[in-house]
Order: C-alpha cells, then structure tokens, then sequence
C-alpha cells in the first residue's frame, strides 16, 4: 500500500526514469511513503491501471514525454474513470509548455510545469495533510541543485543488471537552438562535484559499467568536464562504457588529452550538428563553428570514440540538396553513425516562429513531426522517413560495415542509398521486421543489378558482415556457392563493449 505512486510509461524496458527517481528522492519524509511503478509503450493501459489502484493511491503522478503521451492519454482515462478521489498530478516536458486544449492537463488535478522536486513534494505534503490544494497549473521554478538530494541509490541491483543508468552532472544549456526545448532554459546549472563523484563511486562498485550522461553539452566548461573524465580514468574498470553529449567545436587541448587516454570502445560521444549549412544554423540560431567541426570529429575519430551524429530534415529552408551534403560530409569523415532525424514541433520550442514564413505543417499527434513544408513535399517527406528508417538498420547498426561501402560508392553517399532505399521500399513495401538474412539478400539483389561489383565481391563483404555480426562461421546458404566459411577473427578488448559499438568495429575494413 503507498500513499503516493510515481510512475510512466518508457519507450523500451531497458530505459529507466530518471526524472521519477529524482522526484522520490526529494520527497523528504514522504519518500517512506512513495512507490515507484515502471511500465513500456507496450503495456495495456487496463493492466497498467489495475496494478495502479491495487495499492490504493491517495496520489498518483505520471511523468509525461513524447513517446508516452498517447498511451498516457488512456491511462489517465480510465483512472479518472474508476477512482476519480485519486489525485492524478502530471510532469515531464509533454505537459510543462502549451497546456490549454491539452486533453491530458484538463483530466489531471495537478499540471507541474518545469522541474518538479520541491513543487511535487509541496503539492503531495499539502494534499496528504488535508490543505487546501493549490491552483491545478503549478509553474515550478528551477530548483537550487545544491540543495537537492541525488536519486542514484534509487537503483536497484535489478535496474543495475538491465536498464540504462542514467546521471547528470549539470542541468541546463546556453544555447538558443529553436527546435530544442533546452532553448528555454539558458542557465547552466552544475551540481556538486564532490557528491557527484561519491555518487558515482557508488554506482560502481554496485557493479554499474554504462553511464549514460544526460547534461546536454558536457564539454562546456573544461574544468568540469576533466574532473569526471579524470575520476573515470583513475577508476577504470574492464567494461567500463561512458556516453555524453558534446558540441562539435569545443574540444580543447587538455580534453582532448583525457579523452585519448581511454580505450577503443569506451567512450561515445552524441554530436548534435543537425545542419552544416550555415544559413540555416543562423535562421534558428544555432551556434557552432562548422570550420572547426570537421577537424574535432577527425581526431575523436583517430582516437577511436565512437561517434553518434545527429542530422534533422526539414528545417525552414533547407533542401534536399543541402541535407545531402551535410550527409556527405559524415560519411567522408568516417563516422561510426548518424543519426537522421525528422523535424519535430515540440510542445513550447521556439520553431513555432517559422510556421507561417515557410508553410510548415506539422502533424497533430506525436511525436508532431514535420509533415510538409515550403521546401518539402509531403511525399519528399515521407520519402525522407523511409531513407532515415533503412539507415538506421543498415547504416547506423554496424551489422554491414562492408557492404556498406559497395552500397554508397558512388559520387553522394545520400543519393546512393537514397536509391536503395527507394529501390528496397518498393520491392517490400515494408520499413519495419526485415530481418538480416532477407536484408542480405536485397542487398545481393541490389548491388549486383546497380553496381559495377562483382557477384564474388558482393557476396564476400555480405557473408564478411553476417558472420561477424552473428558470430556465425557459415554464411546464408545463398552465399555459399562464393563464400562457404569466414574465418572470424576475435579481438578480447573488443568483447567488453556494448554489442552495438562492438558491430562497429568488427565491421571495420581491414
């Protein structure tokens, strides 16, 4: 039985809430008295609701994202349906900016908007001791983060052997980019570093390999950056994995001296360069220096981290010609993945401003992707989506690192696998459940009608990519006739990575 239940819905079971676990923590001496309930997309919201009501809530609060609106829309339904006494309060950034015509925040009693710590706690004292509950629309201001408790004992050994562990050393960004809600909170803000550290020496020795940084640019202030980077190389542990997220330009001498200083496999960094044109990075004022960029991304890659980029269409007046050469741009660098994103309108983003001067169209629904534009079709759109989900199986999976390179040799690595892609939805129909051997064999199909290589090299570099992906010696039996086994070549180092940056480098040409 819990007084108060904190509980969402996150896209995948290996995802954990990081926000929930905050809140909990900072409850004071309500925490005794709150439950912490995780559930997927993939839950029937009459299932979720069941086990919600059996512990009889006084207080139920949901955190709410992009990805779970819909399914948290159900949910709420059925909750105010059949115990409409319990108080349903709602946070998370789905729910902190545009709330009227919210069909959500008006079933809800509560809407906290922003960082909910100390107002979430204030809301659950006052309504557990019988106050007179404030205003449903509760407009929290950014917590003191010196004075907040830190959540990550709130792991437990079951979250530490499945989940993502996620930490934050800061909260905040300086920068203004308009499709990005942290444009709303310029104020950088880091928390104690003392803590921190003992927080993640903790987390350590409970057997956590994978940290998964959340601030959202990492490497903004130096002095910062190297004292985590310098804590993790003094308490380097086989295994050990550490993800951030960095600005492409900002990479000084003495970061860079820490960075390299880590094993191949160890580190990933997320770039988000999103544009490379500078027109466009000007119209929703994102700032970076994309002189430097190039340089940056060259030597994290010498230096082997692994690198995940970022890359939106359909921002205002960007073309397809312009998206591709950014495209280009990344795969002439060699980097291990990019991400190609669709353009999403963000409930409270600034890149409302350019709905009108370039006739955006936005779908209503999450995740409120861009459906056309003045620079995009909605068939080119659509076209883009196909392109984006094809490279993320082929391209960013690191499942065919040498059939790639016959895919996209050619004068534009976009315009290449924009025809496959063109090509492969066609002939399936499908942008979802290919599995890899009928991938192969599109592949084969593919390349031996629109290349100039041969059946005997197509079929090396498929049967190269299957079995070292799947640590099979014997490749598909159509490939046999060319390749009847593949000597796998084992490096122990690599064994320590997590499997999809392990793809990437057992996919590497030698």
């Amino acid at each position: 039985m819990s007084d108060i239940i904190l509980t969402t819905l996150n896209a995948k079971y290996i995802h954990s809430s990081f926000g929930l676990r905050y809140l909990k923590a900072n409850l004071g001496p309500l925490e005794s008295r709150c439950t912490l309930k995780e559930y997927t997309i993939q839950h029937r919201p009459l299932d979720i609701v069941q086990e919600l009501l059996a512990a009889n809530p006084t207080i139920i609060g949901m955190g709410i994202y992009i990805w779970n609106a819909t399914q948290s829309l159900s949910v709420v339904r059925l909750l105010k349906k059949v115990r409409p006494d319990v108080a349903i309060v709602l946070g998370g950034p789905e729910v902190s900016y545009e709330h009227q015509h919210q069909v959500l925040c008006e079933l809800a009693d509560h809407v906290i908007s922003g960082e909910g710590e100390v107002a979430f706690r204030e809301l659950c004292t006052a309504l557990l001791s019988g106050e007179s509950p404030p205003k449903p629309l509760i407009m929290a201001s950014p917590p003191d983060v010196n004075a907040l408790t830190l959540p990550y004992h709130l792991y437990s050994d079951s979250d530490i052997a499945n989940r993502v562990i996620y930490v934050e050393a800061s909260r905040g960004c300086p920068f203004k980019c308009q499709f990005c809600l942290s444009a709303l909170d310029q104020k950088v803000r880091t928390f104690p570093m003392d803590d921190f550290l003992a927080a993640l020496r903790d987390l350590l020795d409970r057997g956590v390999r994978q940290f998964k940084f959340v601030d959202r640019t990492f490497n903004l202030a130096p002095k910062f950056t190297n004292a985590i980077l310098s804590f993790f190389h003094e308490a380097y542990v086989p295994g050990l994995f550490l993800h951030f997220e960095m600005i492409p330009d900002r990479f000084p001498p003495l970061l860079k001296k820490w960075l390299s200083k880590f094993p191949v496999g160890c580190i990933q960094l997320e770039v988000g360069i999103q544009t490379f044109n500078p027109e466009v990075s000007a119209r929703i004022e994102r700032r970076q220096e994309v002189s430097r960029i190039s340089e940056n991304l060259s030597w994290l890659l010498e230096h082997h981290i692994h690198l995940h980029t970022d890359l939106i269409i359909g921002l205002p007046g960007e073309s397809l010609e312009s998206v591709a050469a950014g495209f280009d741009r990344h795969i002439a660098l060699d980097v291990q993945e990019i991400q190609v994103g669709i353009l999403k309108r963000l409930r409270g983003a600034p890149i409302i401003r350019h709905i009108k001067p370039f006739e955006m169209v936005f779908s209503p629904e999450p995740p409120y992707e861009i459906l056309q534009s003045k620079d995009w079709t909605f068939e080119a759109l659509t076209r883009m989506r196909r392109f984006a989900r094809y490279w993320d199986m082929v391209g960013n999976s690191g499942r065919y690192g040498r059939t790639l390179k016959l895919l996209i040799d050619g004068h534009s690595a976009f315009m290449a696998f924009l025809d496959f892609a063109d090509w492969l939805h066609a002939k399936t129909g499908q942008t979802h459940k290919i599995s890899m051997e009928r991938m192969l064999r599109f592949l084969f199909d593919y390349l031996d009608a629109h290349s100039d290589h041969s059946q005997s090299e197509i079929a090396a570099a498929l049967a190269h990519d299957y079995c070292h992906s799947t640590q099979h010696r014997r490749p598909p039996q159509f490939l046999r006739p060319w390749v009847p086994e593949v000597t796998l070549v084992h490096n122990q180092a690599h064994e320590l990575v997590p499997e999809r940056q392990r793809r990437h480098l057992r996919g590497t040409p030698s």
